[in-house]
């Protein structure tokens, strides 16, 4: 393709991904209402279960207003992200090699549906960290809660996209083991650090003694992170074997001495 026409089909797929983004923004636009009671829902509980004075608090004229845009464009950007993922493989696609292509379409694959995982799972905790923070508020001098919307909507976005990407660290703990930066010996070596930091995440995420909520948090990120370590080894040893193989056939062909009809075949068509 020449530089032109890679330009229009790169103006292609930016076409496509910015109409699947206004259509998962307009969803987004409708889901605002419903979707900000439901992300309210632990500060109203705060308010009833503590007798403490908690509320969200839009400072500004235009505040509510900016949010909702704010909210329908993240919304919009999560809707979508199977679509515009999807653009960016399209575009590349063409300058990969077979082997290439079935790498890359296999960790889109694998990376969007743990994606969604974990923003499922920073939305399932969420009401539980909000509570636990805002439980140091001291409560014997008069103090509330006025917590500013858009503070509080980048809190829980943030929280999500966390966990969303959190759940991405095995297929990159894979990609790097398949470009040969990082063995799964090695990355096992880190494990007790790793469950410790796991334990301590799932800990905070489930204050009290809501052990439940605890093992459904840091169990999915213990399986799948094992589940990657154990893969790399796998590919590990495939390597290996494939390696030691290329070895012995190197090996065993340089002990073959060349016959003389060969040294003959190659004098004669070295001549004029």
């Amino acid at each position: 393709m020449s530089l032109k026409e890679h330009f229009i089909e790169l103006r292609n797929r930016l076409i496509k991904a910015g109409i699947a983004l206004v259509i998962g923004a307009v969803i987004g636009w409708i889901l605002y209402t419903p979707l900000f009671t439901l992300i309210a829902e632990p500060i109203h509980r705060v308010n009833e279960e503590r007798g403490v004075q908690a509320s969200i608090n839009f400072s500004g004229v235009a505040t509510s207003f900016d949010l909702q845009v704010q909210s329908a464009i993240f919304l919009g950007a999560i809707v979508s992200s199977p679509v515009w993922i999807y653009q960016i493989w399209a575009f590349i696609m063409p300058g990969l090699t077979s082997k290439e292509k079935r790498y890359t379409f296999g960790f889109m694959l694998a990376a969007v549906p743990l994606f969604f995982a974990g923003l499922y799972s920073g939305w399932f905790v969420m009401p539980n960290i909000v509570y636990a923070l805002t439980s140091f508020t001291p409560q014997d001098v008069g103090a509330s809660n006025v917590i500013q919307a858009t503070d509080y909507f980048s809190f829980v976005m943030q929280l999500m996209l966390f966990m969303g990407f959190s759940f991405l660290i095995p297929v990159v703990l894979v990609g790097v083991n398949m470009a040969g930066v990082l063995r799964g010996k090695t990355m096992f070596k880190g494990w007790r650090v790793t469950v410790l930091l796991v334990t301590v995440v799932a800990a905070m995420a489930a204050p009290g003694n809501d052990a439940f909520t605890m093992f459904l948090l840091g169990g999915p990120l213990l399986v799948l992170y094992f589940a990657a370590m154990g893969l790399c080894v796998l590919l590990d040893r495939r390597r290996d074997r494939r390696a030691a193989k290329r070895v012995e056939e190197n090996e065993s062909t340089a002990d073959i001495a060349t016959s003389s009809d060969d040294l003959k075949n190659l004098g004669a068509s070295g001549q004029p």
